[in-house]
């Protein structure tokens, strides 16, 4: 694949990135900011009689404008790391079409980049977790998410070696099954974190975490579409055919 092509492939997964950001601030924004301001309601319930700190950024700004920049940003960002890893795959993991690698590659990036440390550390609204913890936290996070992409780059290299030996099938069923068996090693191994109020309402919590997890379905399910569509036009172009004795694109 020659550098012009993967320029081209890099901007559609970048626009396309753009577009699945439109999609999931929407669910965000109609399924996600209901539960914060519950989770925000709570809080400051419990911090009566306390000093409170003065907002930086107000919250009607938060919940727009700052919750547009952020999911639009990380849309555009992922969907450029994603152009790229196509550009890779492609060929790589299998006889599959343009259109059918990169609903597979988003498929992969969803479970690897979101499901797996998901699992472990699950998103949590305001008022849960201690703040002195913040740095831990994350770290589990991002090793967790590492993790999952590292091992999922793992299994699928497995997968082709065994290919040869143990057929297609078989090779898959033994990369999954290993890709989960080392994931449940390091879900027993790292620690776990627990810090959900005793009180705090238990409905709130469980559907700003379906909420989460439904803006990154839409999210990568989004991006898989329309990078699917973009980049199966730009490498298998439909011939053009001939109307008239002139050539003529075919339709789209």
């Amino acid at each position: 694949m020659n550098s012009a092509t993967v320029r081209n492939l890099l901007v559609r997964g970048m626009l396309a990135g753009l577009g699945a950001g439109v999609l999931a601030l929407i669910v965000a924004y109609f399924l996600g900011e209901p539960s914060v301001d519950s989770a925000i309601g709570f809080e400051e319930s419990h911090a009566a009689g306390h000093v409170h700190e003065v907002e930086l950024v107000s919250r009607s700004l938060q919940s727009t404008a700052g919750l547009a920049t952020g999911v639009l940003i990380y849309g555009v960002a992922f969907g450029g790391i994603a152009a790229l890893a196509f550009c890779f795959a492609l060929g790589r993991v299998g006889r599959f079409s343009p259109r059918a690698t990169a609903l597979l590659l988003s498929g992969c990036a969803l479970l690897t980049v979101y499901v797996v440390p998901f699992l472990k550390y699950p998103a949590n609204p305001p008022a849960v977790g201690d703040h002195g913890t913040i740095a831990k936290r994350t770290t589990l996070y991002f090793l967790m998410m590492v993790l999952g992409v590292l091992l999922a780059v793992a299994a699928t290299i497995l997968g082709k070696r065994l290919a040869p030996r143990l057929g297609t099938w078989h090779a898959t069923v033994a990369a999954v099954a290993a890709f989960a068996l080392v994931i449940g090693l390091a879900y027993a191994f790292l620690p776990a974190i627990n810090e959900v109020p005793a009180d705090f309402p238990a409905a709130v919590l469980w559907r700003f975490r379906v909420s989460a997890v439904a803006m990154q379905i839409t999210l990568w399910g989004g991006f898989g579409l329309v990078f699917g569509e973009l980049a199966e036009r730009l490498l298998n172009p439909r011939p053009a055919t001939v109307t008239a004795g002139r050539p003529v694109a075919a339709p789209h």
